[in-house]
């Protein structure tokens, strides 16, 4: 008998190891993957081990529209807060300030998110999609079609998603597939309209007035990690966001 609970809990415990380390196997099977791991995966870990930052680590992906910027922050498990790991700009944005609304308004959204889907055989390159609409996106689209298919991606065309160029891309695609293969299953990408401090945020407000209310309501995230270099939970309740 005890030689089968032993058996049995050999075979319990290996199933988490193989379920992510499965992903990246699924992963490389890819053509671009597999290029993208030659070309950019060891000075990305000499990058990483620069900042202190070895074996798994989660990531966090935070863009702003008015700045251009993707930010990617990591930490590792053993750690409470993220770090800034690398910057990577937009390399080109469709629409104006504000979120989307429906589909076709080449507009990027503005809200929280995570990352839904990888598809490493993309017509831009590698691309990343997030959760876009999710339940705030469709109230606030009301009678209208909200649109869909947002992601990060190579290539510097966009009709409202997060362009960078396929060589940035590459490195953004295999940090997701880390932490993925991690044991990271939501990958938290926050999307704002621009740095919401108080200045920034009265600044837009002069050209943006009708955004005051939702501007006002991520800016409460965007503080919280400001304040704590922690992801908040955010829940979606109606039009809002709420975080704790």
């Amino acid at each position: 008998m005890k030689y089968y609970v032993n058996v049995i809990l050999l075979v319990i415990m290996s199933i988490p190891t193989f379920a992510q380390s499965s992903f990246k196997t699924q992963q490389l099977t890819f053509e671009r993957v597999r290029q993208a791991y030659d070309v950019k995966w060891s000075n990305l870990q000499k990058e990483l081990i620069k900042q202190q930052i070895t074996g798994e680590f989660n990531l966090y992906i935070a863009a702003y529209k008015a700045e251009k910027r993707l930010e990617i922050w990591l930490k590792q498990s053993t750690q409470k807060q993220y770090k800034l790991f690398k910057v990577y700009p937009f390399c080109n944005l469709s629409g104006v300030l504000g979120p989307k609304l429906k589909e076709g308004d080449l507009q990027t959204p503005e809200g929280f998110y995570h990352i839904a889907a990888f598809n490493p055989k993309s017509n831009f390159h590698l691309s990343l999609g997030i959760n876009y609409p999710n339940s705030v996106d469709l109230l606030r689209s009301a009678n209208e079609k909200p649109g869909n298919h947002i992601y990060i991606h190579g290539n510097c065309v966009t009709v409202g998603c997060i362009p960078l160029t396929d060589e940035k891309i590459k490195e953004v695609y295999l940090l997701a597939v880390e932490a993925k293969n991690s044991g990271q299953n939501k990958i938290p990408v926050h999307i704002f309209p621009f740095k919401i401090t108080d200045a920034n945020l009265n600044k837009h407000l002069a050209l943006f007035p009708q955004h005051k209310a939702f501007w006002t309501n991520l800016q409460q995230g965007y503080v919280f990690f400001e304040k704590h270099k922690q992801v908040p939970k955010v829940t979606e309740i109606k039009n809002t966001y709420q975080f704790k």
